[in-house]
């Protein structure tokens, strides 16, 4: 199996809803986020890729476009802004157009992440 994988980051603002009023994450906050797409194939292309990362355009020009400088509540709603959804949407957004694709991994600091993948693929 080839796996690779690409990130994008991008900032943006949010805040959980359902946890104690004192809690830092109740309170609108911004993240500089980082977004990677994994991708696998058992075979490569004639090019010996498993896509050609110029092809993972698309998930950069959508992420600047949708999630850049937002409020992430307004994207996510009604869900919860958290990693967790962001990386399911995001994965629902992108599995369509990247058949390779098998997990995304959000980031909001240099020591957290959450990931989404799939149980059946």
């Amino acid at each position: 199996m080839y796996k690779i994988s690409k990130e994008f980051p991008f900032s943006a603002a949010h805040s959980l809803f359902g946890l104690a009023d004192d809690h830092p994450c109740s309170r609108m906050h911004g993240h500089n986020y980082v977004v990677t797409v994994h991708l696998r194939s058992k075979e490569l292309n004639k090019q010996g890729f498993v896509r050609d990362y110029n092809e993972l355009r698309l998930v950069k020009e959508y992420i600047d476009s949708t999630l850049d400088h937002r409020n992430l509540n307004d994207i996510l709603t009604p869900l919860n802004s958290s990693a967790e959804n962001l990386a399911k949407m995001l994965y629902d957004v992108f599995k369509p157009l990247l058949p390779e694709l098998y997990a995304i991994e959000v980031s909001e600091t240099p020591k957290t992440s959450a990931v989404y993948e799939p149980d059946s693929q």
